[in-house]
């Protein structure tokens, strides 16, 4: 796990080299079409994974025991999935938490075990990530402006740090489902004043086809291990095709 020193002295040039060599150069490319929209215009409105960053925010053990409007298995599966698809395509991530030395716990270790690259920045026990300069300081070393955001609570440690996110400019991304709260109540009046403010609400099946896009791609076995991930069943159907597949090369090879 890589940790940012909280006296930030050199976090800027250390966490923009660390993401992204190129970073300072991306102001003479932005009138230049991102590689994710096609001729025809497709994915002109989806997700550009090379101006993404995943903030993964106080997904701690103590604070999962709180969640009620998700099960604990699809949370920590959801946000699983979040982290090895950010390793898959280079996309930074960036975690944090409150004070994991208290009663709200330690972070999943699954996030840092998926994604060896994230970096941690360690707060001073401010409730909302965005009050802490490091946090702000490494997000935009990243030099990326879409920004998706996920965490425990949504109404607290995600919509904060959300709502100033899209205020200071960027195009923030809600992840509901590798995020919880307290109750169904919270989660709902969270979204909808999320979507007042410009937060896009997302599900990380979203996420993950927005960034997919195609099986035509050399790495389509470890995106579909991903989507097992976030619907078990998903494993039932390529295990249904893989033995049809064998049944008919069977059959071929009899019939020779």
């Amino acid at each position: 796990m890589k940790t940012l020193s909280t006296l930030g002295v050199v976090t800027a040039i250390a966490v923009t080299l660390f993401f992204e060599p190129g970073a300072l150069a991306q102001a003479g490319r932005a009138n230049a079409a991102p590689a994710s929209v096609l001729p025809s215009g497709g994915g002109k409105a989806l997700l550009d994974p090379s101006d993404t960053a995943i903030l993964l925010l106080d997904h701690q053990t103590g604070l999962f025991q709180t969640v009620k409007d998700i099960s604990l298995t699809e949370l920590r599966a959801n946000t699983t999935m979040l982290a090895k698809l950010a390793t898959l395509y280079n996309i930074p991530v960036i975690t944090t938490a409150s004070e994991p030395n208290g009663p709200n716990g330690p972070l999943m270790p699954e996030i840092h075990q998926s994604a060896p690259h994230a970096v941690y920045v360690p707060r001073k026990g401010e409730v909302n990530a965005w009050d802490n300069d490091d946090f702000v300081t490494t997000v935009r070393a990243t030099g990326r402006r879409t920004l998706i955001m996920a965490g425990v609570w949504t109404s607290v440690c995600v919509m904060f740090p959300a709502l100033d996110a899209e205020a200071a400019g960027f195009n923030v991304y809600a992840v509901v489902d590798a995020s919880g709260d307290p109750s169904e109540l919270a989660s709902r009046t969270t979204l909808a004043r999320l979507a007042q403010a410009g937060v896009v609400p997302i599900t990380a099946n979203a996420v993950l086809g927005e960034v997919h896009r195609t099986w035509n791609r050399p790495e389509a076995a470890e995106i579909a291990k991903l989507y097992t991930l976030i619907s078990p069943n998903y494993a039932a159907v390529a295990e249904s095709h893989k033995k049809a597949q064998d049944a008919l090369k069977h059959a071929d090879t009899n019939a020779r």
